[in-house]
């Protein structure tokens, strides 16, 4: 939703450029609920991961199988999102009951702590071991049909004032994830 240019992180007040149809069609789902008229909260995040569905940490898991060296992209940052994390704050914010949420009405980032690459998330993955062999690589030597942002950082400061929610840094909850699939 954010272009990527910015080199600090994006804030809920940040103007939008999206550089994709996903990021298009987010955007237009907030505005959707916006121009609903009622109170709401949108919480923006990014990166997500856990053990199930398709994601990063799956993905990357899956290919260390068969694979000794994996090439990752390594200019692209953003914030690597544990599911369970994010649940556990949304399930936090319903808990305080509409009304309370209903006064602080708006957009939120929900991410966790740090900046990441693709490249540094999959050496988290592997505990920054050899095996399997991790290389970085340009965006441009990893082509996809969808554009994607240099760098989806999120500034979470307005939803920690308002709400009380921090989420820790992302190494942390990469650590919790990884220790409850042992």
């Amino acid at each position: 939703m954010f272009d990527g240019t910015s080199a600090e992180p994006y804030r809920e007040q940040d103007p939008t450029n999206p550089l994709n149809v996903y990021g298009s069609s987010k955007l237009g789902g907030e505005r959707a609920i916006a121009a609903a008229g009622g109170a709401h909260l949108i919480l923006r995040t990014s990166w997500i991961y856990g053990w199930h569905g398709q994601n990063f940490l799956l993905t990357m898991r899956r290919l260390a199988a068969t694979r000794d060296e994996l090439r990752v992209v390594a200019d692209q940052f953003g914030v690597p999102n544990w599911s369970r994390s994010l649940a556990e704050a949304t399930a936090s914010l319903i808990g305080r009951g509409a009304s309370a949420l209903a006064r602080k009405s708006g957009i939120y980032h929900l991410s966790g702590r740090g900046r990441a690459s693709w490249f540094d998330f999959a050496r988290a993955i592997f505990d920054d071991s050899d095996r399997p062999r991790v290389v970085p690589i340009t965006t441009a030597e990893y082509p996809t049909p969808a554009r994607r942002p240099a760098s989806s950082v999120l500034a979470t400061g307005k939803l920690e004032e308002a709400f009380g929610i921090a989420l820790p840094h992302w190494r942390q909850t990469l650590a919790a994830c990884k220790a409850v699939a042992g």
